[in-house]
């Protein structure tokens, strides 16, 4: 272990303070002693969430050694505001420390690039590893074994219990509730996503009729079910008989699951309990397919559209064959339109068919965007939004209006579509006659989604438990226009050529897997693409020249890496192994004297 670099931890600075510990402020001298696991997160980021599920089994087994500090990283304005990263602490059951950091401030001095990324400490105060994206847990887990043998020989090493003091529980018949459909005898039927379950409620969106599932995590089918975060619900057609009268994604099982009305018994649909991950087959018998955080369904052009928030693609499930397969997007994050699998999607997260069945409508959050998928062509078009990086709350013309964030869409009787722009607090308006965008409501917390009911609309108002009634106004709110670009500092570069090296180290034991053909994949384009003069596209080597333009002064380098590691042992006859991968959006500045290399780091020490 001695070979590794000797770098010590910048301190914890955050202007939020601190969440799950008591009051207490946090100190790295407060932690010395214990290995530490720094996660990078935001809350608005599908691979973080990821990352939250994957460090759960680490955090319990390694409880007396290891504590996990969440370091929250703003992407969107509303993630700044200190009440909303508390809100999703225990919308995400974070059961560990967690620093608020709106200035990006620890982010800058542990020069993190990427959401998610994990910075691992030993318990004398120095950096040991660094792994950006999803996949690192059995790494990060090897490596503490190691840091406990090494520390628990020096003395350097501190058992006992963690400052982790859990949150007060969130009272009422809901908890960060999803989505929600309206059911044939005038009841909703809601996700309440944070009870791991689904609720009837009657006609006036309050009074419990009766819950599906017993608030436990899992996955369990039958008339005792669990769930696990479920989100979007879809009402079977009329005159389909199926067994089941609703589909549900369950979300964090990556699922989807058959509710039957009747008896409220519940039939797993497709997915594995596991979740996809690239080289992983995307058709096939939907129960042996593995899907990725599906957040929303429904039924468009005869099968069930899956949102795929997780990778970033929308699905399809066909309940008659029996099959599931992707439908649109490549898995590269970003706004793209045209063919359907060429299109790229940012984080779709809201579905909704148009009334005459034209359309289907795409919240897609990470772009704060609405899309739409022509049922004629088959083709992706974007109705509202111009990228990863630019949001705010501006109406007029869809070409110039902005969003943030958005989780929802709901299809309106006139051919216009509502959505539920989440971190707007605000339920707005898209018109294809008129190309126009209007806010319809404020002061709504954190909107997931919204069902029309006669002339009215019921909004899931996620942070505040419930759902809320509103008339459809016949004008529009007035809201004062903002607009805002993702803030991070730019990396300064040269034009011309530049060296982008993305840093892979396997994890210990372990080595590139190359039996079947190249183990590694490196994707690099930009934005605007004039950006990239030579060297976008594909290739396996994570070293890569490119050419940057010298007419322009500023852009965004997308860069997505993908590598996999095996065991490496000639004893093993069937050896375990992982897929590490991480999409980054890296802000430049073409200056003069700025770098010519640019390194990444996927999983080790740059």
């Amino acid at each position: 272990m001695s070979s590794r670099a000797r770098v010590r931890a910048p301190e914890l600075v955050g202007a939020g303070g601190w969440i799950n510990t008591g009051g207490k402020e946090l100190s790295l001298a407060d932690l010395r002693g214990r290995i530490l696991v720094l996660d990078f997160w935001t809350f608005c980021c599908i691979n973080c969430l990821h990352v939250l599920d994957e460090l759960r089994e680490l955090e319990e087994k390694h409880r007396d050694t290891v504590v996990i500090v969440g370091v929250h990283s703003p992407k969107f304005v509303h993630e700044a505001d200190h009440q909303a990263v508390v809100d999703a602490v225990a919308r995400y059951e974070v059961e560990h420390p967690v620093l608020d950091d709106p200035k990006l401030v620890t982010w800058k001095q542990y020069a993190v690039r990427a959401w998610p990324t994990l910075v691992v400490i030993d318990p004398e105060g120095y950096v040991v590893a660094q792994h950006a994206g999803e996949g690192h847990a059995h790494a990060i887990e090897r490596l503490v074994g190691e840091l406990e043998e090494e520390h628990a020989a020096k003395g350097t090493l501190r058992r006992g219990d963690g400052p982790y003091v859990p949150p007060e529980p969130v009272a009422g018949a809901l908890k960060f509730p999803g989505k929600a459909v309206r059911l044939p005898g005038g009841s909703f039927l809601v996700a309440d996503s944070g009870h791991h379950s689904l609720v009837e409620l009657a006609a006036d969106g309050e009074t419990v009729l009766r819950r599906i599932g017993d608030g436990e995590r899992g996955l369990v089918d039958g008339a005792a079910p669990r769930f696990s975060e479920p989100q979007g619900l879809a009402l079977v057609p009329e005159g389909l008989e199926l067994g089941y009268d609703v589909v549900v994604a369950d979300t964090v099982n990556h699922a989807l699951r058959g509710l039957r009305l009747a008896d409220g018994s519940v039939t797993t649909l497709a997915g594995t309990g596991r979740q996809w991950w690239q080289g992983s087959p995307t058709s096939g018998p939907a129960t042996e397919v593995d899907l990725s955080s599906p957040w929303d369904v429904a039924f468009f052009d005869g099968r069930v559209w899956i949102a795929m928030a997780g990778v970033h693609q929308l699905w399809a499930f066909d309940p008659a064959a029996g099959t599931v397969a992707v439908a649109a997007g490549t898995t590269n994050e970003g706004l793209v339109d045209g063919p359907a699998a060429e299109a790229w999607f940012a984080q779709p997260s809201g579905l909704a068919v148009s009334p005459d069945g034209s359309r289907l409508w795409v919240a897609d959050s990470e772009t704060s965007a609405v899309r739409w998928v022509s049922r004629e062509t088959g083709e992706v078009h974007t109705a509202v939004g111009t990228g990863l990086f630019d949001f705010g709350h501006r109406d007029g013309a869809a070409g110039q209006a902005l969003l943030q964030h958005p989780l929802g869409v709901t299809a309106l009787p006139d051919g216009s579509v509502a959505v539920a722009d989440t971190y707007n607090h605000a339920l707005r308006r898209f018109d294809p006659a008129s190309g126009e965008v209007t806010t319809l409501a404020t002061d709504l917390r954190e909107p997931s989604g919204a069902v029309l009911v006669e002339g009215d609309i019921v909004v899931v108002e996620s942070a505040r438990h419930r759902l809320t009634r509103l008339r459809l106004p016949e004008e529009a709110v007035r809201v004062e226009s903002v607009a805002h670009r993702t803030q991070r500092a730019a990396t300064e570069v040269a034009p011309g050529t530049l060296r982008l090296d993305v840093v892979f180290t396997a994890p210990t034991g372990q080595k590139l897997d190359e039996r079947y053909g190249p183990s590694t994949r490196l994707l690099v384009s930009a934005t605007p693409p004039e950006l990239l003069v030579a060297g976008a596209g594909a290739d396996s080597a994570l070293s890569r020249e490119l050419v940057l333009s010298g007419e322009l002064t500023e852009g965004v380098l997308h860069v997505s890496a993908m590598a996999a590691s095996c065991d490496d042992d000639p004893e093993i006859e069937y050896p375990a192994c992982h897929v590490h991968q991480q999409d980054w959006g890296v802000p430049v500045k073409l200056v003069a004297g700025g770098t010519t290399r640019l390194p990444l780091v996927l999983a080790g020490m740059e």
